[in-house]
């Protein structure tokens, strides 16, 4: 079964980027998607501040944007999946095309720019999955045309509170001009404090246990960038940051015809980058807070060199597209191994033992 997905997936590989991914996105909706018959190896539990994690590989925002197909990737070996990004109102996002494959360097470009169908359809979804499947987050974003984007972000946690495990806040893509603003610490303080304050309203309203909140940075932040954003999350109670999104930047290793395309590059480029603002990011939080690494995961060594910088869990996206669904189990059985190999009876020992 594992075989015919990835090979359908190869397949994909000749159709448009972003038709190719709509096509998938029906076929999981119609669960045609995979099945993750092994179960996962304990060691590789975790957990993201109060929740448990059933193992530490999870999907990243981009994918599932609409919530469209939750509970497919998690029967398909994911231990936890993050849909979105999603903001108040739908909105097309940028013109097409705006997603870009660099086969040569397994690597994606877009600058997508929220497209989504809005808050509606997704709580709608989220209502209505097999919450019995695993843990679903919502990422929530900011409308390009919001004349209070932090109110968006408000809007977001609101209404999709009881329906989401977690929440991710997005304030790093590159494709909404002027939202990579809101990394700066005054920017930041207000809308932490502002979604702290709903969160209180809501957890009144409806109690629905420790449902943490996480920010979404960039992996291209400067000196002293890293020490005001964690002093500002512990402020304001978030449980953790997910490092990181897309990178502007453009590695000089780059080499497909496509390296040229505005928007934010993906995929294993971005590997080293990310890792080392990871590693940036435990340094400063001292075991503060929970770390997600995302950013070129593609294997189990990726994926152990994440956790090993900090992380505690991981995300990955973009070596979907290239490797298939197949890539989830062979990720999960080599990082067990090389836990094994180093001694670590469990997943959380080797956090941050670079």
């Amino acid at each position: 079964m594992g075989l015919m997905h990835d090979a359908a997936a190869k397949a994909l590989g000749l159709f448009d980027a972003e038709d190719a991914h709509g096509l998938t996105i029906a076929a999981l909706a119609a669960g045609l998607g995979p099945r993750d018959r092994q179960g996962d190896d304990p060691i590789l539990a975790s957990a993201i501040g109060p929740l448990a994690l059933p193992n530490a590989l999870g999907l990243a925002a981009g994918f599932d944007k609409n919530a469209q197909a939750s509970t497919a990737m998690l029967r398909a070996g994911f231990g936890f999946v993050e849909c979105g990004t999603v903001t108040p109102l739908s909105q097309i996002g940028n013109p097409r095309p705006r997603l870009f494959r660099l086969r040569a360097d397994q690597a994606v470009i877009n600058r997508m720019g929220f497209n989504n169908q809005g808050l509606e359809p997704f709580a709608a979804r989220l209502a209505a999955r097999d919450h019995g499947a695993g843990l679903v987050g919502a990422n929530i974003g900011a409308n390009k045309d919001s004349e209070d984007r932090i109110g968006d972000y408000v809007t977001g946690l609101t209404r999709l509170w009881g329906l989401a495990d977690y929440f991710t806040v997005n304030i790093s893509s590159p494709n909404t001009p002027g939202l990579r603003a809101l990394q700066t610490k005054a920017a930041l303080d207000e809308l932490l404090g502002r979604l702290a304050e709903a969160r209180t309203d809501l957890t009144k309203a409806l109690p629905k246990g420790a449902v943490p909140i996480l920010l979404k940075v960039a992996p291209d932040l400067e000196d002293g960038e890293v020490e005001s954003i964690v002093d500002c999350v512990l402020t304001h109670g978030l449980s953790g940051i997910i490092i990181g999104n897309t990178t502007i930047s453009r590695p000089d290793s780059l080499t497909s015809a496509n390296r040229t395309e505005m928007g934010g590059l993906s995929g294993a480029p971005l590997m080293t980058l990310s890792t080392q603002m990871l590693a940036r990011f435990y340094a400063c939080a001292a075991g503060r807070l929970a770390l997600i690494g995302a950013g070129g995961v593609a294997s189990g060594a990726d994926a152990y060199a994440k956790i090993r910088a900090g992380a505690c869990a991981v995300q990955l996206y973009s070596a979907l597209a290239y490797q298939g669904p197949g890539l989830i189990g062979k990720i999960k059985t080599d990082l067990a191994a090389r836990l094994r190999a180093d001694g670590f009876s469990r997943l959380d020992q080797a956090i941050g033992q670079a």
